[in-house]
């Protein structure tokens, strides 16, 4: 009797029908893994399409920009403004004149703008504007000093309206301001803090009153290419480009940028799709094995193998088709939610609609059928080569197969994995990154093969601590958690994944935290640190105020120097005194002289240089004047330090006023003083600096610990989703265990056990099956952790750290949460009926 495929069809659609919970979770895997895939990409478009029309606005109206040539220079003289006025061509000449700021709030705090631009430059009337007009939708322009004009954005954010008095922090100090209208841009990016001034003070705020970064023209009745090598022949000596140049470099580099953020992001959905994909398989190895003795009855009345797999195949492609479809949505909502993730943390990302792609939604499809459907083909090819007649006895089952050659090669596997990864974490930099990234990806696929082969040891040595205080019930569940390896392996390696990914993590952090804070206890003598806002540093005066304080020995304020040193692009350090007494250091030759022209050096530096003592040495500075110092010292390399260092007298030669900057002020105390009362003090006279924050070195550690905290956030964040997959694939092989072993549990209340003991033997496995497999993860993450950080060492990362508090938690929290994973299935269980079980075929 032939069996067409239509008929085939329609018995797997009736059996998806029928297996309504069955359904639900195979096809709530397949979500789970696209979606994460799907939101990954609608992320990423959005940003990039934001970007793209801030980007688009910025250079609204630009038709040649005048640059110069050498980037990091002091940019374009102005007088060159007159030169580009006078060219035919020329309609409008706009030079850029802005900086960084800091503008206090309503409550006299600083405004807070994460991760988005804050900047003050020169307000252009409509006459000189290039593209359209400031719409203000308040107030007026600034114009005259001590007025500014505020985003909409910011105004509201710091709850200032026109009139308003506040405060605004550039690299030249503080300056009392009021607030003289509010306008629109068009594009208000979250967190955006825009001031405009009047041209003459934004030029004495921004630029050294004789350079800006750059010159933007406008031009009428000639072609942007036309007016660009007229301006190139007038300033040979600048870098000119055209508008559409200018607009596709700098979408280039945002593209760039936001390349590394979506390769990111994608690793997570890869992640998220493996470990769904691991459901999806046990999830179709499960139900091909419940429907063994149907499958049988099919083969018996006349269906081919190849029509019985088949039947398998399309259940598998009806699912991935629906599971993908419903990705595809969750993935809108889950960027959706993503964003407002890291908006919470104040990373100031730009505001606008979410885009979808038709690639995503392509790939999303594609992707959730193809992962489906292939995850389904084994078990299918396996239950059409089953002998009907050998289906149809009841002692039929697929737990005995042999596990010696999947063994055997996780074996080799594994030896090979553990020597990449011991050879490549002798050595730093990118290459033995690559050695220790393939030793943990053979490591992983060694537990994959041989994760059955473990967990019969493992987990039986864990029920024998687990379950022994529940007596026959603890040796049930033991039982049952061992008995088919295959089916254990699978449902704990989901975990696994989730939680080998958040052991590297958290071993990079705690590694990061440790490494900061060996470095300040090793390298830092000063008592208290001041620092400011990133990009502006200490406020000019600061220092001085500190230095003023009683039991004050030493304030020393430590800038960064750019420099070209034979051509090649450094950057070394300055101090405004001695290290001695705020910094640790050994030195090596000669003395730790920074005063003048001395230059104290590294160990390698000078190695690699040739430098003595007694060297001089030649530092330009970024508009090719040249000031030659004399190697005084030579220390033992210091990450504090740096390779070189010179006076604060060289750094002010070296660099223009506008761009002078304190990293920080080292505090040193006088001895015997009492530095609680210091500390409030150094307080009290740098509250009015606002932004200043007093720090001993323990609160400095502190707070260099929050940010890395901050980062590893958003990651858990995203990995977050990673273990909820895993969850849910725990929940969904209980379940379907559940029904597989629907008999036996029929069986079992036939004979006297009580519901509540039927719950207590599915809580008891599901707990040793996450335990297993967190247990299996944290080891893993350790160990790869441990290699990766040995490969940044040349980076910082000098110190190794395993966050054993963090394990501790995760192995307690798999406990956790291989009970609330059993839940449902262990209700359901205990709502089994004695006899329709027995009795059911």
């Amino acid at each position: 009797m032939a069996v067409t495929n239509s008929p085939m069809r329609k018995v797997s659609l009736r059996n998806l029908a029928a297996h309504k919970v069955r359904l639900v979770l195979t096809v709530l895997s397949v979500v789970l893994g696209t979606a994460f895939v799907a939101g990954s990409f609608v992320f990423t478009d959005t940003l990039q399409k934001t970007f793209d029309s801030i980007f688009d606005d910025t250079a609204q109206g630009v038709d040649v920009r005048v640059s110069a040539v050498e980037q990091g220079s002091s940019g374009v003289p102005i007088a060159d403004v007159d030169v580009l006025r006078s060219i035919e061509g020329v309609r409008a000449v706009a030079p850029a004149v802005d900086g960084q700021i800091v503008v206090l709030n309503s409550s006299g705090k600083p405004m807070q703008n994460g991760g988005a631009p804050s900047m003050g430059s020169s307000y252009l009337p409509p006459d000189q504007a290039l593209g359209e007009p400031t719409t203000f939708v308040a107030g007026t322009p600034p114009k005259q000093t001590g007025q500014i004009a505020l985003n909409q954005g910011a105004a509201t954010r710091a709850g200032l309206d026109v009139g308003s008095n506040t405060r605004v922090l550039t690299m030249r100090g503080w300056n009392d301001v009021t607030v003289s209208g509010i306008y629109a841009p068009d594009t208000d990016t979250g967190g955006y803090v825009g001031a405009l001034f009047t041209d003459a003070q934004a030029r004495e705020l921004f630029t050294d009153g004789s350079h800006v970064g750059y010159i933007d023209v406008a031009g009428s009745g000639v072609s942007q290419d036309e007016l660009s090598d007229r301006i190139a022949a007038a300033l040979p000596d600048t870098k000119v480009q055209t508008g559409a140049e200018v607009k596709q470099e700098t979408k280039d580099e945002i593209g760039e940028a936001l390349s590394f953020v979506n390769y990111f992001l994608l690793a997570f959905g890869a992640i998220a799709l493996l470990v769904g994909t691991f459901i999806i398989y046990n999830t179709f190895s499960m139900i091909v094995a419940q429907r063994l003795r149907e499958l049988a009855l099919l083969r018996a009345i006349g269906a081919s193998r190849k029509q019985v797999g088949r039947s398998v195949v399309f259940e598998a492609l009806v699912v991935g088709v629906i599971g993908s479809a419903i990705g595809l949505a969750a993935g809108v909502g889950l960027a959706y939610g993503l964003r407002a993730l890291l908006n919470a943390f104040d990373l100031g990302l730009p505001e606008g609609s979410l885009q979808v792609a038709p690639r995503t939604v392509v790939v999303a499809i594609v992707l959730g059928v193809i992962v489906t459907v292939v995850s389904a083909y084994a078990p299918a090819r396996r239950a059409a080569k089953v002998p009907p007649v050998a289906a149809m006895r009841e002692e039929f089952a697929s737990t005995g197969d042999t596990l010696r050659v999947r063994t055997l090669i996780g074996a080799i596997a594994a030896v090979l994995g553990v020597l990449a990864l011991v050879v490549g974490a002798q050595s730093t930099g990118g290459g033995a990154a690559a050695i220790v990234g393939l030793g943990a990806l053979a490591l992983v696929l060694a537990v994959l093969l041989a994760a059955p082969a473990l967990s019969r040891p493992i987990v039986g040595g864990l029920g024998a601590v687990f379950a022994k205080p529940f007596g026959p019930v603890g040796r049930l569940a033991r039982t049952n958690a061992v008995r088919n390896p295959k089916r254990t392996a699978a449902t704990a390696f989901a975990l696994t994944l989730g939680l080998m990914l958040v052991s590297v993590i958290g071993v990079f952090g705690a590694s990061a935290k440790s490494s900061v804070n060996s470095l300040v206890d090793k390298g830092v003598e000063a008592d208290f640190v001041l620092t400011g806002p990133q990009g502006i540093g200490v406020p000019a005066g600061a220092a001085g105020a500190a230095g003023r304080v009683d039991g004050v020995a030493e304030a020393v304020s430590l800038h960064g120097v750019a420099a070209k040193i034979d051509d090649d692009d450094v950057f070394g350090t300055a101090l405004s005194g001695s290290p001695d007494g705020v910094l640790d250091y050994a030195m090596k030759e000669g003395s730790a002289s920074v005063g003048g022209t001395d230059m104290m050096v590294s160990e390698t530096e000078a190695a690699d240089h040739g430098w003595k003592m007694g060297t001089p040495v030649t530092l330009t500075d970024r508009d090719g004047e040249q000031t030659t110092v004399t190697v005084t010292g030579i220390y033992e390399d210091n990450q504090l330090l740096g390779p070189w260092m010179v006076s604060d007298e060289v750094y002010r030669e070296m660099t223009p006023a506008n761009m002078r900057a304190e990293w920080a002020v080292l505090i040193k105390a006088t001895p015997g003083a009492d530095l609680n009362a210091m500390a409030t003090d150094l307080a009290t006279v740098t509250d009015p600096f606002v932004v200043v924050q007093v720090q001993d070195r323990e609160q400095f550690k502190g707070a260099q610990g929050q940010q890395i905290d901050m980062l590893l956030s958003v990651l858990y964040g995203l990995l977050a989703l990673a273990v909820v997959i895993a969850i849910l694939g725990i929940v969904n092989t209980l379940a379907l265990s559940v029904v597989e072993r629907r008999r036996e549990i029929g069986m079992l209340r036939a004979v006297g056990m009580q519901r509540a003991q039927v719950r207590r033997t599915i809580y008891l496995e599901s707990v040793l099956i996450a335990v297993f497999g967190a247990l299996v993860g944290v080891v893993l993450g350790v160990v790869f952790g441990w290699g990766f950080v040995r490969t940044l060492a040349d980076q910082g990362l000098d110190q190794i750290s395993v966050p054993w508090g963090q394990v501790i938690a995760m192995l307690i929290g798999s406990g956790v949460v291989g009970v609330l994973a059993a839940l449902w299935p262990a209700s359901r269980a205990a709502r089994t009926k004695p006899l329709e079980a027995i009795s059911d075929m």
